[in-house]
Parts: structure tokens; C-alpha cells; sequence
């Protein structure tokens, strides 16, 4: 049965309301939307769009670190790192280092780079004067001019200081290029002080992928542990032995991204920051331990570098003792002989047994002499050493100078003289007699009055006749203080004497100046008159009984000369250029004598070659018997292996 007319009519009204209802839902907030913007005020309509603003997309950027990206490898700029408020000191770093490189590309450029931003910065101010508008700021004719007076202001800085620049570049005024190559050298100097923080850096993320790693059980494969392994080959094969980023590869800076990551996902497999610690400790320890190993042992090399004779040395002795003996009495002698003993004439010695040695202190004593037909040199050897120095000097004489070679074997006198002493060291420059021999020089040359002392380890570079006209002052040795806690010949008296013994503190002042051996000016007269030679034989006994001084001469001369010592103006002698790699070049030139003091001889592949050419100048390595042996390339072997080592690291 059909419904009845009322029922229709009801259902009719019912769609028609639900209809009504949508369209109103629909349409009505529209029109009040549309009607709340167009009576907004201006500054309400600003508050509104600035909330609409604040509603941005903002990414956590820590995510978006840890996520691996394996492709772009041709992207060359770091990945950005979010800092805390203490980290803003890098951040400054960082960008310092971009404002350099922008200075630089900067001043390669081109006059385009500097239109271009000549018209940022103009474009920059009309945003400026439209943004203030669109907002509804109502500015004043005043603060309008003020605004335009500013940016035109840093405008015309800006267009002022490039102009310069291109100025320096195109124009090259020699007063602006200077200004402009000041700028560029203290902006790379700035920029050379962080040159090496991403291979830091690199190191960094080694060290701590061996950490975690260390937390993986034994034997564990899993992907993490995987991944750590071949990071870690990676990051070392890319950093090598680099240590400047330049010689960084492209690619380090992805690989860089990509260790990164992976740290994170272990930092979240391992969070336990204590474990961490105590691990990173351990590494360290073990790192120490091992440094200190290395140290020794180089120490230990370098010591025993110092002790052996090298090849070529020896051979030249070698070839010269047979010569010698194929000489006959006659041609053995030197001439000029009755100089030895005339006491107006300079007087030096040299106790050696390297005949190369005592040539170049020979060498360069005569040469630096105004008069060397004054000078006699007095060289006491051994008599392993003695036909080999002998025939050195015959075929090589010192110009007008004359060599006077003595044999110490040939001292009946030393005979009665007990100079036995067990010394706890199997260094020659501490056990052989030799070094001992300058406590018996008024025995050795009983007819002089003065002599100067050298080391064989010495070069002269200057006249030392001014040395013998020095008021003595009634001391028995000249000598210079070492005494100066600045330098690296710095020694104090208890160093190398033990003031811990009685007999010692009662009699010596611990804070007494020191002073060096090397170059000595003695008054032998009054060596005589105070007998010291005995003096040292009853240290040198009493040493031999309980320790009293370190083994070596220098701290016996301490003890013998003791208050017996002129002080040498500091211009006379220079330490440590056998052992002190930051000698002032002005006080080497300067000096008058300079002491290769140390291991580091200039006669050894160990020398330092900065310092080698002040000795290697007074050997003529043209000599065919030097050629034979093979010393030329023996002269020259430092520079060859440091040539061969700058190539090796170049390629």
C-alpha cells in the first residue's frame, strides 16, 4: 500500500533540512573566514601570517645524520652538526674558515663576482624598504633617511673594499699588493692552524670504532660488528700517513658521513658510557706503554749509532796505517820540529783517535788564524790510531802551521800513574784513556806555559789570538758557564755528582756555576802550582771506592778545577749541536768555536743536518783515498736518505 501523502511530505522536509544543513557547513566557513580577513587590522593581519610562519617542517637533524647515504659521493662539504650552547666556539672556528676561503676565491675571481655583489646588496635594501611596508611599519622622514643613509653607508664600505681588491689584482700597485698579500698570508695562516682537524677527526673515529668494537663478544659476526671492521679499513686507508687535510682524498669527507653513522648505531647497541670510559683509558695506557717502548728503543739506537766506527772511517784508517809503514824513518818526519816546544807560539791539542776528526780541527783552526805560522797543533793519539793520523797530516799539511802527532803509549811517565777505574758503561767516549789524558797535560808538555784544549767533536770558525792575551786572573782553566737553565747545556752540580755523600756537600756548593769542556784555555804554570794533577788522582781514587760522580770527565774537571775557573765570554763557544736541534743560527755564526756536544756527531749518518755543513766544509771529499772509501758518499748519505724519504712520502 502506497504511503500516505503526510509521510511523503515528512521525508521531503527531512532531505531538505539535511541538505540545507550541509551546504551551511560547507559554505559557512568560508564566508567567515573570508570575512575576518578583510576587517583584520594591519597588525593583526601581521600576527596572523607570523603564526602561519612559525608552523615550518623541522627535521630532527641527529635522525638525518644517522641515516646512511651511500650515493653523492662527488658532495665535498661536511655534513652539518648540530652544536650545543658550549660548542659555539667551533661553529666560530668553522665559520672563520669559510670566511677565509670565500676571501680567497674572493681575490682569484673576477669583476662579475664583485657586481654581483654590489646588486645582492642593493637588492637586500629594497626587500628591506618593501617587507617594512608590506608589514604596516609606519617609519618617519627622519628614520627613513637614517635607514638609507646606513645601508648606503655599508654599500659604499663594501664597494670600497672591493675595489681595492680588484685594484690589487689587475692594477698591481706595489703599496696595495702588499697590503693585499699581508691580508692572504694572515688570513692561511689562520686557516693553516685547523688544516688538520678532519684528519684529527678521522683518527678520532678510528679510535672509537676499535672501542666498540672491543664490546662485541669474542667471535661475534654480526652486521654491526661488519660494518665497524670495514669502516675502520676504509677511514685508515683513506688517511694513510696524511697529516694536512690536503693530503686528504676527495672522497674522506663521505667516508667521513659514512663511520659516523655507524658509530651512532653502535653508540645505540652500547650505551654504556662507563664501559666506554674505561675502555678509551685502557687504549690509552696501552698507547703510552708502547710510545715510551719506541722511545727506548730509538734512544738505545742511537746510543749505539754513536759508539761504532763507521765503515768509511775505518777504512780510510785502514788504507792510510799501510801507507804509512810503506814510508821510510825519514819521510816519516814532520818539519818545522823545533817549534814544539817554543812557549811564545799558540799551543793547541787535540786528543783523537778519528783521523777525519782531527783534520777538520786542524783545518779549521789554521784557517781562521791571522797568523797560523804561529800556531802549533799538538795531536795525541793511540798507537792503534797513530799511523793513521801521522800520515794523514804528512800528505795533507796545514799550510804554514805546524803538527806535532804524539803516541800516549809512548808516556813512560803515565806508567806510575794508577788511572784504573771500573766504569759501569761500555761507551768509548767514557772508558777510553783518551778522554782522560787533559789531566795530565803539564806532563805531556812540560815546556809550555798556556795551551788551549779541544774536543775532537769541535769546528773554529774565528781568529782565537784575542784567547791568549786574556787576564787569568790567577785561574787555572777559561772556560764557558752551563749554567743558564734556559739553554739545552744547562747543568746543574748535582747532576752528575752525588751531593748526597758527605765528604761531597761538606766541600762543594751545590749551586756552584757549571761550565762546559770543548774549548779550554789552561794556565799550566799554575796548574803546576797547585798540583792538581794529584788532586784529580785523589777524586778519581775515592770514586772508585763508593759513587761520587757519574761516569765521564766532565764531572772529575768539576771537582778538580773547582774555584779554579775563569769565566769565557759566551762568544767563544756554542753548545749542543749535537744534540739540541734549536741552536740560534745568529749565535752559531757569531761564536767562535762550535761544539757538536752530544751522540749526534757530524761525522755520523745520526748528525743533524742542519748543523752538518759547518763541519763537512773543512773535508775535501775530492781526495782519492776519501773516494776509495767511499767517503764522499758517506758526506753526503744524510742528504741522499732525506731526499729518498721526501720522494717516498711525495708519491
Amino acid at each position: 500500500m502506497p504511503p500516505p501523502p503526510t509521510m511523503k511530505k515528512i521525508r521531503r522536509w527531512q532531505r531538505t533540512l539535511i541538505l540545507a544543513l550541509l551546504s551551511l557547513s560547507v559554505v559557512a566557513p568560508l564566508i567567515f573566514v573570508s570575512h575576518r580577513l578583510n576587517f583584520l587590522t594591519p597588525d593583526g593581519r601581521r600576527d596572523f601570517l607570523d603564526d602561519l610562519s612559525s608552523f615550518a617542517y623541522r627535521p630532527d637533524p641527529l635522525k638525518l645524520n644517522a641515516i646512511e647515504q651511500e650515493g653523492a659521493e662527488e658532495l665535498e662539504e661536511p655534513k652539518q652538526v648540530v652544536y650545543k650552547e658550549n660548542d659555539f666556539g667551533v661553529a666560530i672556528s668553522n665559520n672563520s674558515e669559510r670566511t677565509n676561503d670565500s676571501e680567497d676565491s674572493l681575490t682569484d675571481g673576477s669583476r662579475s663576482n664583485l657586481l654581483e655583489v654590489n646588486v645582492s646588496e642593493v637588492d637586500h635594501h629594497e626587500r628591506q624598504v618593501e617587507e617594512t611596508q608590506q608589514k604596516g611599519l609606519s617609519l618617519t622622514d627622519g628614520e627613513k633617511r637614517n635607514l638609507n643613509e646606513t645601508v648606503m653607508h655599508n654599500l659604499d664600505i663594501s664597494t670600497n673594499s672591493q675595489s681595492t681588491r680588484s685594484e690589487n689584482i689587475e692594477v698591481g700597485d706595489k703599496q696595495s699588493d702588499r697590503k693585499a698579500t699581508r691580508r692572504h698570508q694572515n688570513s692561511r695562516s689562520q686557516y693553516r692552524k685547523v688544516t688538520n682537524h678532519k684528519v684529527e677527526e678521522i683518527k678520532d673515529q678510528i679510535v672509537r670504532a676499535r672501542a666498540y668494537l672491543s664490546f662485541a663478544p669474542p667471535g661475534s659476526n654480526s652486521h654491526l660488528v661488519k660494518e665497524l671492521k670495514l669502516r675502520i679499513k676504509d677511514m685508515e686507508r683513506i688517511a694513510g700517513e696524511a697529516t694536512h687535510d690536503s693530503d686528504l682524498p676527495r672522497s674522506a669527507l663521505q667516508k667521513m658521513r659514512h663511520m659516523e653513522a655507524s658509530l651512532s648505531k653502535a653508540n645505540r647497541a652500547f650505551p654504556d658510557c662507563s664501559s666506554m670510559a674505561s675502555k678509551l683509558r685502557a687504549m690509552n695506557h696501552n698507547v703510552e706503554e708502547q710510545l715510551r717502548s719506541q722511545q727506548r728503543q730509538a734512544t738505545y739506537l742511537v746510543h749505539l749509532a754513536a759508539r761504532t766506527t763507521p765503515k768509511g772511517l775505518h777504512c780510510l784508517s785502514m788504507r792510510l796505517t799501510a801507507d804509512y809503514f810503506a814510508l821510510g824513518p825519514e819521510q816519516r818526519k814532520f818539519p818545522n820540529e823545533n817549534k814544539i816546544n817554543d812557549p811564545k807560539l799558540y799551543h793547541y791539542a787535540v786528543f783523537s783517535d778519528n783521523v777525519l776528526a782531527s783534520a777538520v780541527v786542524v783545518n779549521s783552526t789554521v784557517s781562521a788564524a791571522k797568523e797560523e805560522e804561529k800556531i802549533v797543533f799538538h795531536v795525541v793519539t793511540n798507537s792503534l790510531y797513530f799511523p793513521a793520523i801521522s800520515m794523514w797530516f804528512l800528505l795533507n799539511p796545514p799550510g804554514s802551521a805546524t803538527v806535532h802527532i804524539q803516541n800516549m803509549d809512548n808516556f813512560k811517565w803515565l806508567s806510575k800513574y794508577s788511572t784504573s777505574k771500573k766504569y759501569d758503561s761500555n761507551d768509548p767516549r767514557y772508558t777510553s784513556e783518551l778522554n782522560y789524558l787533559r789531566f795530565y797535560l803539564p806532563e805531556i808538555f812540560p815546556a809550555l806555559h798556556k795551551i788551549v784544549l779541544f774536543d775532537h767533536d769541535v769546528v773554529v770558525q774565528q781568529d782565537l789570538s784575542g784567547l791568549w792575551n786574556a787576564n787569568m786572573e790567577g785561574k787555572v782553566i777559561g772556560a764557558v758557564q752551563t749554567c743558564e737553565e734556559s739553554e739545552s747545556s744547562f747543568h746543574r752540580m748535582n747532576m752528575l755528582i752525588n751531593f748526597s755523600d758527605p765528604f761531597i756537600a761538606k766541600r762543594f756548593d751545590v749551586n756552584a756555576c757549571t761550565w762546559a769542556f770543548g774549548m779550554n784555555l789552561l794556565d799550566l804554570q799554575q796548574w803546576r802550582r797547585h798540583n792538581l794533577t794529584a788532586v784529580y788522582h785523589k777524586y778519581l781514587q775515592m770514586g772508585s771506592k763508593r759513587p761520587l760522580f757519574n761516569t765521564g770527565s766532565l764531572p772529575l774537571g768539576w771537582l778538580t778545577f773547582y774555584n779554579k775557573t775563569m769565566v769565557l765570554d759566551r762568544r767563544w763557544q756554542v753548545l749542543g749541536l749535537g744534540s739540541d736541534s734549536a741552536v740560534d743560527g745568529n749565535e752559531i755564526e757569531q761564536s767562535a768555536v762550535i761544539h757538536y756536544d752530544g751522540v749526534r756527531k757530524p761525522w755520523l749518518d745520526i748528525a743533524m743536518r742542519r748543523y752538518k755543513n759547518y763541519w763537512t766544509k773543512f773535508v775535501n771529499f775530492d781526495c782519492p783515498l776519501l773516494q776509495r772509501c767511499n767517503l764522499q758518499a758517506f758526506g753526503n748519505s744524510y742528504e741522499i736518505n732525506f731526499q729518498r724519504i721526501v720522494e717516498h712520502h711525495r708519491s
